[in-house]
């Protein structure tokens, strides 16, 4: 920037700060590298540039002060109890202020999720980028405008008072996807991302194993020393449980026998577009988010490139299967299509149909895989066009759907950012909420849904919801319209 603007004031009336004490101005950041990052919690984007602003902070602690700007897209996220979560759920230890209103957006012009703004010691506007940097590089330009400023006597930082988001300490931190183990025993899956682990859970919801050191990082080997990621994702087949690693950008098994990990995609950083079949083990892939099984072939959501991919486990090879990259709500042939952070799948064996939401477009969409595969959309219309709306599949709206089942010609969406369990009726194309006021809670204390991440069938009559900020999961009956607390 050739001529550098004295940065607008961040301690703006009214606005809400989180990991402080109090507001932080400018002036108390005076002597430091301020990288203001504006971000806002469902974007993929924002999410996989955590670890990079992490790795900032962490090696130059006492000169950079990293802070967010939560800037809203959807309704849910203007809500602060919502922003409280994700700074739980991401770990962010750095000072965040919530600015539903777009205020210091509109102030610093800011057009995109993620925007970096890069203030000098002297309080000064010297840099701005949209998108995900390449990490080496900022830690590269990080590192040089440090030693410049070091040896020009211009730093000069001042103790910040941090007060982290306390880390919930309950069973499950954030549950994700749930899924059923086959086998003659009824046993399911659950990704719990907060620890870095896989649960498995008998009929009744007790705890029968946990896969996982519970300790981030990416490492194969014995059940309780392989390391994971937040793993989001998962499925099952009568011998494997797959895993969607996603801030490891990787797929992995666990072989059920013997309770081995071992990874078969992805090299462990995030990748670009998929392409062409390549091997799995050198295809970089973005937050896999969820996955479903059809033989042979494991389906993924490659949420960070806005793609469905396909691994297959014979050849142990991975490949585009819809998407072309750029994120929108596109129809057409599944390589032209344009998708936009898909986070949950369902696949129809017998229809040979992958049903998925797209989170970021408010969607369920299918993908139609005999003959030309192909796109097409059910609910959703664009990606500012989002709502609590039921009735016809033209009309109806969502807010950031995570989750999805298939059972008895009907899907079960976990419509995330509306806190709800709703319905796509397939024959009738309409949709309708699950719980239309006339489900009897049966727990002592009785909690609305807080951003639902996952769901399944079990039969005809029992629906479990991953009631994701609640740290449980929920199950409903059907036939006698109760609900209550399955799993915690």
């Amino acid at each position: 920037m050739r001529n550098p603007i004295h940065a607008p004031e961040l301690n703006l009336p009214g606005l809400k700060w989180f990991n402080v004490k109090e507001p932080l101005s400018l002036e108390a950041l005076l002597g430091r590298l301020v990288i203001l990052e504006f971000w806002t919690f469902c974007c993929i984007n924002c999410i996989q540039l955590i670890p990079t602003l992490r790795r900032v902070e962490e090696a130059y602690s006492q000169d950079v002060v990293v802070i967010g700007v939560h800037s809203p897209k959807f309704s849910a996220e203007r809500d602060g109890e919502n922003v409280r979560q994700a700074i739980a759920r991401y770990e962010i230890v750095h000072p965040v202020v919530h600015d539903p209103q777009h205020r210091l957006w509109q102030a610093y012009a800011v057009r995109a999720w993620p925007t970096l703004v890069l203030i000098s010691p002297d309080g000064k506007v010297i840099g701005q980028q949209s998108g995900e940097p390449q990490p080496e590089q900022l830690l590269y330009l990080v590192g040089e405008l440090i030693q410049t400023w070091k040896r020009e006597g211009a730093l000069a930082p001042r103790p910040l008072h941090l007060i982290p988001e306390p880390v919930p300490t309950s069973r499950f931190r954030f549950p994700a996807k749930l899924k059923p183990v086959p086998g003659m025993t009824p046993r399911w899956a659950l990704a719990d991302p907060g620890h870095h682990q896989m649960v498995v859970l008998d009929q009744h919801g007790a705890e029968l194993s946990r896969i996982g050191s519970g300790q981030s990082g990416f490492a194969d080997g014995a059940l309780n020393a392989a390391r994971f990621n937040s793993p989001q994702g998962l499925v099952c087949d009568e011998a494997r449980l797959f895993v969607a690693d996603t801030n490891n950008h990787a797929i992995r098994y666990v072989d059920l026998a013997t309770g081995k990990v071992t990874t078969l995609a992805g090299v462990g950083r995030r990748g670009s577009h998929l392409g062409i079949a390549a091997p799995a083990k050198d295809v970089a892939l973005a937050s896999p988010w969820d996955l479903a099984i059809d033989g042979t072939q494991l389906y993924f959501a490659n949420a960070g490139t806005h793609q469905l991919g396909v691994l297959d486990l014979v050849q142990h090879t991975a490949a585009v299967l819809a998407g072309n990259g750029d994120e929108d709500i596109v129809d057409g042939p599944a390589l032209q299509a344009r998708l936009a952070q898909p986070s949950g799948l369902a696949f129809d064996q017998e229809r040979r149909i992958l049903y998925f939401a797209d989170s970021e477009t408010s969607a369920v969409r299918v993908l139609h895989l005999d003959g030309t595969p192909r796109v097409k959309t059910l609910v959703g219309s664009g990606l500012f066009d989002f709502g609590h709306i039921n009735g016809p599949f033209e009309a109806a709206r969502l807010q950031h759907p995570l989750g999805i089942a298939l059972a008895s010609g009907d899907l079960f969406v976990a419509d995330s950012y509306n806190g709800a369990l709703r319905i796509l009726d397939l024959s009738r194309r309409e949709v309708r909420d699950l719980d239309d006021g006339r489900f009897e809670c049966q727990d002592p204390v009785c909690l609305p849904a807080g951003e639902p991440a996952g769901v399944w069938t079990d039969g005809a009559d029992r629906i479990l919801l991953v009631d994701s900020n609640n740290h449980r999961v929920v199950e409903y009956w059907l036939s006698d319209r109760v609900y209550r607390t399955w799993a915690c």
